[in-house]
C-alpha cells in the first residue's frame, strides 16, 4: 500500500492508498491542464513541491509554465524569491498547461485579483502563505489549493479543506491512459462558485443551534464579503474556543464500552495486516484496541487527529487504529455504532460533531473533499469521502479554479 504525504498547518499525515495496476510506466513528468473558471481576468496560479528527482530538493515552477526554479538558500529570512513563479491563467475560460517534473507534497495554488508573496528562510525553506498569520502578505489575498504527488508509482490529488474554505474553489478531473476503461476518467466537483457564502451560511445556523463559536471561523472584513473559513483545528486564530467540546462525547463512549459496566464491545477494521481489532475500556480507564492503549482524548486532539493519544509511533499496529478511531470521533459515530469505520449514514448525525466539516461535504456538489485529516477513512468498498484521484498512467489532468460550471460525473 504506498503512502502519500500532505502538510496541513496542524501537521502532516500520511494517506495510505491502494497500489494500482497499470499497463505503462509512469512519467518522469506530466502536463497539468490550469482552467480558469473564474469571473476574473487576474488570476494566477503557482505549483511548489519536492523535486524527487532531484534529491528532494525544494521547486516551483517558472511563470512561463515549463521552467523550474530550485531556490538557494539566502542569508536572511523572509528573503523575495529569485524567480518570478505567478503563472498567469489568462481569462476567464481559458486553459494554461503546464508542465512539471515527479514532485512529492506538491501544491497547486490560486490567487484571484492579487498575486501570491512566497519568501525564503535558510535551508532553503519556502515560505508559504498562511491564513493564520494576520501580519503575513497575504493575509487579504483570494487564494486556494490543491494537494498532489506525482511519483514513480501514480499521480495523486486530492482538493483540501482541512485549514480552511476558500472563495476559489477548485475541481480535479484525472482522465487515464486506458480510454474507454472502467472509470478511465475519475472527477471531484469541488463546490459552485458560492461554495463559500453557503458554508458560512451553515456555520452561523450551526452557532445558532448549539452556541458554539462556529461563525467565529468566518474570515470577513466589515462591508465585505467573507474571503475564507477557518477549520475549527485552527479556531484559536479567531477567537473561536472550542475548549470542552468534544469531553461529552468522550466520556458517552468511555461508558458505552466500558469493562467494569460490562459495556459494548468495538471492533476495529484496521484494513492493514493486524485486522479487526476489538476495543473496550478497561478497569484502568484506557480504551484498549487490540494491544494499544488509548487515553481519554481532549477537543483539541480530535479536531487536529494529531496530539495526545493520535500521536504516531513505531507501532504499525496503532498508526492503522489511529485515523479510524479519530474519524469515527470527528464524525460523531462512535457512539453510535460499534463497527469502524462505518458507513457515511452514521456520520454527523448528533452532538457533538464537527459540524465544520459536515458542512463541507455538504456544500460540495458531489459530497466530497479532505475536511480533517483523516477524511480519507471509509469502510471496505465504502465511497470515496476525501476529494481525491489517483492512477498510474495518468493521460489528462486538468485543474479547475472559480466554480463556475461545476458539474457532478
Amino acid at each position: 500500500m504506498a503512502q502519500f504525504l500532505i502538510f496541513t498547518t496542524s501537521g502532516r499525515h500520511f494517506l495510505k492508498v491502494e497500489p494500482l495496476e497499470f499497463s505503462e510506466k509512469m512519467p518522469d513528468s506530466l502536463d497539468i491542464q490550469l482552467q480558469n473558471h473564474t469571473n476574473s481576468h487576474e488570476v494566477y496560479a503557482y505549483v511548489t513541491g519536492i523535486a524527487i528527482q532531484k534529491n528532494g530538493a525544494r521547486v516551483l515552477v517558472k511563470a512561463n509554465g515549463k521552467d523550474l526554479y530550485y531556490p538557494e538558500s539566502p542569508s536572511e529570512i523572509l528573503s523575495p524569491l529569485a524567480e518570478d513563479c505567478a503563472i498567469p491563467l489568462g481569462p476567464p475560460g481559458s486553459t494554461t498547461t503546464v508542465h512539471i517534473p515527479q514532485i512529492a507534497g506538491g501544491r497547486i495554488w490560486f490567487s484571484s485579483d492579487a498575486k501570491l508573496t512566497f519568501l525564503l528562510n535558510p535551508g532553503p525553506a519556502l515560505v508559504e502563505p498562511s491564513v493564520l498569520n494576520p501580519s503575513d502578505p497575504n493575509a487579504d489575498v483570494n487564494f486556494a489549493f490543491a494537494e498532489f504527488t506525482l511519483n514513480a508509482d501514480q499521480l495523486f490529488a486530492n482538493i483540501s479543506y482541512v485549514d480552511f474554505v476558500s472563495r476559489l474553489p477548485i475541481a480535479l478531473t484525472l482522465d487515464r491512459h486506458q480510454a474507454g476503461a472502467p472509470d478511465s476518467v475519475q472527477h471531484v466537483s469541488g463546490m459552485g462558485p458560492d461554495g463559500l457564502d453557503r458554508v458560512c451560511d451553515g456555520l452561523r445556523a450551526q452557532a445558532r443551534r448549539d452556541g458554539m463559536p462556529w461563525d467565529k471561523l468566518i474570515v470577513q472584513k466589515p462591508g465585505q464579503a467573507p474571503l475564507r473559513a477557518l477549520s475549527p483545528t485552527h479556531g484559536a486564530a479567531v477567537g473561536a474556543s472550542f475548549d470542552g467540546y468534544f469531553e461529552p462525547l468522550v466520556e458517552e463512549v468511555w461508558r458505552k464500552f466500558s469493562r467494569a459496566g460490562r459495556g459494548a464491545e468495538m471492533r476495529i477494521n484496521t484494513q492493514a495486516a493486524p485486522g479487526t481489532l476489538a476495543g473496550s475500556v478497561s478497569e484502568k480507564g484506557e480504551l484498549v484496541v487490540g494491544d494499544e492503549t488509548f487515553a481519554k482524548p481532549t477537543t483539541a486532539d480530535i479536531l487536529g487527529c494529531n496530539t495526545g493519544p493520535f500521536v504516531t509511533g513505531p507501532s504499525a499496529a496503532r498508526n492503522a487504529i489511529i485515523p479510524r478511531l479519530a474519524a469515527a470521533l470527528v464524525r460523531a459515530a462512535l457512539p453510535e455504532v460499534g463497527e469502524h469505520p462505518s458507513h457515511p449514514s452514521t456520520f454527523y448525525g448528533r452532538d457533538p460533531a464537527n459540524h465544520y466539516a459536515r458542512i463541507v461535504h455538504e456544500v460540495n456538489l458531489d459530497g466530497k473533499g479532505y475536511a480533517f485529516a483523516y477524511d480519507d477513512v471509509q469502510p471496505d468498498g465504502g465511497e470515496d469521502q476525501s476529494g481525491k484521484v489517483n492512477a498510474g498512467d495518468p493521460r489528462v489532468f486538468v485543474v479547475a479554479v472559480g466554480g463556475n460550471g461545476a458539474y457532478t460525473s
